[in-house]
């Protein structure tokens, strides 16, 4: 049963385009299944959350990576009565406007357009589902809910400062109340990435052989689900001691939100949706404690798996081949598809067409951005 702060499908802001309402799906089930439908979320099944796409078969992609972040979600939003279908719109949608090659391919193209505007990767999932997205006659972008663009461009918390261009430039036309919280299933959508990934990361890198079991059972939560597992389990072979354990792992962190945000929501007992965007803090956590715990697995993370020197050679060509291809796409426009050159004719100054440039590389696959690097390098 929803809460009556959970966000209310019925009291819906509603759409840029007025659009009919469905007899049978919520407004944010249609908002779920145009994300799912669209040609972005696709190409997330070819990006990279860590390695190199093409490295292994059973290493997460940014695809798997958001199914996981929107299972969690799920869980989390249901057990504090909050909007499960958007809280899932939100968490399959956090990811679409991610670069190839991950956070080393934005870092990349962030600096290239420092003259431009700047690239940042949540700007980019909004100017997706807003603009770049063209498959339905009467808008261009998903026309979703001003509640699920809303937690798109603010599931991480208020936004202030300078704005990303893209974000700025959707804002000035479509408020999206950037200063304040987001909604309870925006947060939870945010908490349930941070989960996903510091389990999922643990478990690739050693897939890969960047650290052992025992090394990871020195961390904290860890160690103490290695010592659940051995004592359950004495004879567990080392495949599915190592599933077992990092099972009870994201247990822990699952547990840890929904003890603390309850306790959160009890102290602030807010009534409805916007008394929990009036709040000057968030109401999904994590408890002091486990955010102490899991910077500690972090920094580990930082220096054995993202820092490897496999990993780090990977990632400065990853970055090689953005710095290689923005240029030429610059110079020489016409190298992109037949259906980019009608945006391309009505750029109007350099900014305008290192936007389309961007836009273009960031919605690239990891295995396409190599193959046009390949090809593009090579004929000059």
């Amino acid at each position: 049963m929803q809460s009556v702060y959970a966000t209310n499908p019925a009291r819906s802001r509603g759409r840029l385009y007025d659009e009919p309402e469905s007899a049978f799906r919520s407004c944010f089930h249609r908002d779920r299944d145009r994300i799912i439908h669209s040609s972005a979320f696709r190409r997330l099944k070819h990006k990279t959350q860590v390695f190199v796409e093409h490295e292994g078969d059973h290493y997460r992609t940014r695809l798997t990576h958001s199914i996981e972040v929107a299972q969690v979600g799920r869980t989390i939003a249901s057990a504090l009565g909050l909007n499960e279908a958007l809280t899932e719109a939100v968490a399959l949608a956090h990811d679409l406007g991610h670069t190839p090659f991950g956070h080393t391919g934005e870092d990349a193209l962030d600096d290239l357009m420092a003259d431009y505007g700047g690239f940042d990767h949540n700007a980019q999932a909004l100017h997706i589902v807003t603009a770049l997205e063209r498959h339905y006659a009467d808008f261009d972008g998903l026309n979703l809910t001003w509640e699920t663009l809303e937690a798109i461009a603010k599931h991480n918390g208020p936004v202030s400062g300078k704005l990303p261009l893209a974000l700025a430039e959707y804002t000035a036309r479509h408020d999206l109340e950037l200063s304040t919280f987001a909604s309870g299933e925006a947060q939870v959508a945010a908490i349930s990435d941070d989960i996903a990934y510091n389990n999922h990361d643990l478990m690739d890198g050693l897939r890969a052989g960047l650290f052992t079991d025992e090394d990871a059972a020195s961390l904290p939560l860890v160690g103490k689900a290695y010592a659940q597992v051995d004592r359950d389990y004495p004879m567990i072979d080392r495949k599915r001691r190592r599933y077992e354990a990092h099972r009870r792992v994201f247990g822990m962190m699952v547990e840890d939100v929904l003890e603390t945000s309850q306790a959160l929501i009890a102290d602030a007992n807010p009534k409805s949706v916007e008394d929990v965007r009036a709040l000057d803090h968030s109401i999904v956590r994590f408890s002091d404690q486990m955010w102490e715990d899991l910077k500690v697995i972090r920094a580990f993370l930082f220096k054995n798996m993202y820092r490897a020197p496999h990993v780090v050679v990977q990632r400065e060509h990853a970055a090689q081949v953005i710095r290689d291809l923005f240029p030429i796409y610059m110079s020489d426009p016409s190298l992109l598809p037949a259906d980019w050159q009608a945006d391309i004719a009505l750029a109007k100054t350099p900014r305008d067409l290192a936007r389309h440039v961007a836009d273009y590389i960031a919605g690239m696959t990891d295995r396409f951005a190599l193959s046009q690097h390949e090809t593009l390098t090579t004929k000059r």
